[in-house]
């Protein structure tokens, strides 16, 4: 697995946890609250968010054998549509190595 870390600023980070999770609820394996979140997608790739006051906390586990910039590009995405009023969000991802 290969994971990757995020800190995305936003004063909105529960409502876009919120909003991401419900969305993607109707294929995929989610669970959230208003301040944490995780989603299971199809590929075995894992999203798990934390909202604060002023920050979305994102960590994104992809398998080897997968793209893990596809997987970014795809939840930043998402989270851009929502956002829409203050996108494009700031995504600065780091790898966070291998498990």
């Amino acid at each position: 697995m290969t994971l990757s870390i995020t800190r995305v600023p936003t004063h909105s980070a529960s409502r876009y946890l919120q909003q991401l999770a419900k969305h993607w609820s109707h294929k995929m394996e989610t669970s959230f609250t208003e301040e944490e979140g995780s989603i299971a997608f199809p590929n075995g790739s894992s999203l798990t968010m934390r909202a604060a006051s002023d920050t979305l906390d994102l960590e994104l586990q992809v398998p080897a054998d997968q793209a893990s910039a596809r997987m970014r590009k795809v939840v930043e995405e998402h989270l851009d549509r929502f956002a829409f009023r203050e996108a494009p969000l700031t995504f600065d991802w780091r790898e966070g190595g291998t498990g």
